[in-house]
């Protein structure tokens, strides 16, 4: 039996459905490639953020990655379920903006924000900016003395703590781009710094181990190591947090081989360390905050493909293409991601045959799945690839010229285009002669 998420079930006429809609009727509405999401998926992962915090009686607030997937459809849904969002570029605030998000609820990442992207953000009072390196701090004191404001911020530290993830989403480690260094006593100069501008109204740390984690480990060796930095500064400076934002990083199902914690389980371990290092400590339990943004949105979005040519190398392999590739979804290609599928259209009881997915695009490295068992397939049949959800049309490109998908959010049987297709016109809209 395929691999199925959220609301995903297979109807009488063997289609896959999403969210009540059957996905064939929805490929020939909007085309393929197609990106659905199943909106009460959505809901009841950030409901479970949000609930287990709230259950367990801590101050909270959950804030969406931006970065895993935006656009106004999806901030329009955030701010329907009370989240807030971080945002890494002026195009990511002004789209969270103009979706209808809260700019309190807004934060502010990044490891090179620019001075109109910092201006822009004080401008639109955003909640909090998460400051990443001294160059920021004084760029950021620079503008808010041009403009007379004060603006609210975190410090994003580097606790020296690797989580069992690969290299290319590893971020908590010493050698990182992000983020002041423990080790090296840059946190702590970087504290007195702010502490020290009276521009800058500083709400606490914050610390980002990496993405897709399976086990609370690395979180629990997190929470030890800050609470003894902020400790230190508490001793020291007489600074308490007010805020202490933990990150995500949650990891979640893309294969049967996955085995991901719940994210409530994230949540009352990452309660129950700060809890425990405090009163070890006699430190004041500050406010918890989290960025989940894979762990919300993965699952909940499907790629629907259309299978087109086929190639057999007798003895070698068994090529089958579809319609999309690498430009919808980079990530197999990046750095080597898995994931499951299976024919959306009809389940067949034929016997199955080792196939590899692969795209349409210019690139021998354009495979989708290495290696995976399906029935014989035929033109035109659905292919579905599951846990598409983040990373995919976010990280989408237009290499080779190809348009980009479409996306449709699916709830209790209604679909609503989220982001339509690409046009030939949009490909050179930006082109001068």
């Amino acid at each position: 039996m395929p691999l199925l998420f959220g609301t995903a079930k297979f109807n009488e006429q063997e289609h896959l459905t999403i969210g009540g809609c059957d996905t064939v009727v929805l490929a020939e509405k909007y085309g393929t490639p197609l990106f659905v999401y199943d909106v009460a998926h959505i809901r009841e992962r950030a409901r479970g953020f949000k609930q287990t915090f709230n259950s367990l009686g801590v101050k909270n607030k959950v804030i969406y990655a931006s970065k895993a997937f935006c656009c106004l459809a999806m901030y329009k849904l955030l701010e329907e379920e009370e989240l807030g969002c971080d945002v890494v570029s002026g195009g990511e605030l002004y789209t969270a903006i103009k979706g209808g998000m809260s700019p309190e609820n807004i934060e502010f990442h990044g490891n090179n924000k620019t001075k109109e992207e910092l201006s822009y953000a004080v401008d639109q009072n955003v909640g909090m900016i998460i400051i990443d390196n001294f160059y920021e701090i004084d760029l950021l004191s620079t503008i808010l003395k041009e403009k007379g404001k004060q603006q609210k911020v975190m410090f994003r530290i580097t606790p020296g703590v690797d989580a069992e993830t690969h290299e290319y989403i590893l971020t908590g480690q010493v050698d990182s781009k992000f983020g002041f260094d423990v080790m090296s006593g840059q946190a702590t100069d970087a504290l007195e710094k702010i502490l020290a501008d009276e521009n800058l109204l500083l709400k606490g740390a914050h610390c980002h181990i990496g993405s897709q984690i399976f086990s609370a480990e690395g979180f629990l060796a997190a929470v030890e190591k800050m609470l003894l930095i902020l400790n230190d500064w508490k001793k020291t400076f007489g600074y308490t947090v007010d805020i202490l934002n933990m990150g995500g990083g949650f990891g979640v199902q893309y294969t049967e081989a996955d085995d991901p914690l719940e994210p409530e389980a994230f949540v009352k371990a990452i309660v129950n360390g700060v809890k425990g290092q405090c009163e070890l400590l006699d430190y004041a339990f500050p406010e918890i905050w989290i960025e989940p943004g894979r762990s919300i949105i993965a699952e909940a979005g499907t790629t629907i493909y259309s299978i087109g040519s086929q190639k057999v190398i007798p003895d070698v392999r068994h090529y089958v293409s579809v319609d999309g590739g690498m430009g919808d979804n980079i990530r197999p290609a990046l750095y080597d991601a898995v994931y499951d599928g299976f024919l959306a259209n009809r389940i067949s009881t034929e016997a199955t045959q080792e196939s590899r997915i692969v795209g349409k695009y210019c690139e021998s490295g354009d495979v989708l799945i290495k290696n995976i068992e399906l029935p014989p397939m035929n033109p035109e049949d659905l292919f579905a690839m599951t846990s598409t959800g983040a990373y995919g049309y976010s990280m989408a490109n237009n290499y080779n010229r190809n348009l980009k998908p479409a996306v449709v959010f699916v709830e209790n049987g209604q679909d609503k285009l989220a982001i339509r297709r690409e046009t030939f016109e949009d490909l050179i809209a930006l082109d001068c002669e």
